[in-house]
């Protein structure tokens, strides 16, 4: 059995030095995903760090990270695996003649024509690995199944080979921004953790120790707006990553105080869309005038 984090408070530390600020309910789930060989489904707004608690993990234990990216028309060839056609059909025209079709179904349906996809990849690696199925909710409602084997008994099953057992169980971890609900046969096998943004203090100690060099004053007004973006109406609110790249652009222009000016100048970079852009420069306003 792999060991990933030795406690919670062990799990919170590396996380930490791997440049990931976590909550101890976070850190508490992290450890159990580990100490409990089952995967972490984590569900929250886009931009709060679901992703990239995964990539922490696997910086902080020296593992490889395996992404399978989720998206709509995701299928088996993508996910788990394909044999490689082209190939076979070429070993079958070398074939033709000189052996009885047994003989060559079982020659081309071998190692040397299977192509290995994330979920495959990550089940045959005999190193640590966390493997991250990110955005499953983008996935059609069918793409669940093929998940449930890896997740319930990290194996896969190839009719023409057999099943592959993992050897070394990987960290896994499944994102999802809600976008629909999940089926309860993958809820049930996997541990839950709820990632939402995080308070005011929490936020600005990510701020800080993402963007070396900013001003603790621009810090605490950054973040202030932010929160306040986040009670509008908004078609996107700003997200924690967001945040960060605010704190950079304002690092970058050397701003050292975040006024009204400088905050409706460089809105772009929190608000993607223009309603939402127009409606926090008004807001803005009126709560500061």
């Amino acid at each position: 059995m792999t060991t990933w984090f030795e406690s919670p408070g062990d799990a919170s530390a590396r996380l930490r030095a791997a440049g990931y600020l976590t909550d101890d309910a976070t850190a508490l789930t992290a450890y159990l995903a580990g100490a409990l060989e089952k995967p972490l489904l984590i569900e929250g707004p886009a931009g709060v760090g679901k992703t990239e608690l995964a990539k922490a993990v696997a910086r902080a234990t020296g593992a490889e990270l395996v992404r399978l990216q989720c998206y709509e028309g995701l299928d088996e060839a993508r996910a788990l695996y394909e044999w490689n056609y082209k190939k076979q059909l070429l070993r079958i025209q070398a074939s033709q003649g000189d052996a009885a079709w047994s003989e060559v179904h079982d020659d081309i349906f071998t190692e040397e024509f299977l192509l290995t996809r994330p979920l495959l990849s990550a089940i045959r690696r005999d190193e640590p690995t966390v493997l991250l199925i990110d955005e499953v909710d983008k996935t059609d409602v069918e793409v669940e199944g093929l998940l449930l084997e890896v997740l319930s008994d990290f194996q896969v099953t190839i009719p023409e080979l057999g099943t592959v057992s993992a050897t070394r169980r990987p960290f896994v971890v499944l994102t999802s921004n809600a976008s629909r609900e999940l089926s309860e046969a993958v809820k049930r096998r996997c541990l839950f953790l709820h990632l939402g943004y995080p308070d005011a203090e929490r936020e600005r100690a990510i701020v800080a120790g993402q963007v070396p060099g900013i001003d603790d004053r621009v810090v605490a007004q950054l973040v202030d707006v932010v929160v306040r973006l986040r009670e509008l109406e908004l078609k996107k609110a700003p997200s924690i990553a967001e945040s960060v790249d605010w704190a950079r652009t304002l690092v970058a222009l050397q701003v050292g105080d975040l006024d009204e000016a400088t905050v409706a100048r460089t809105l772009g970079v929190v608000l993607k869309h223009a309603s939402d852009q127009q409606r926090a420069a008004r807001e803005l306003k009126l709560a500061t005038g």
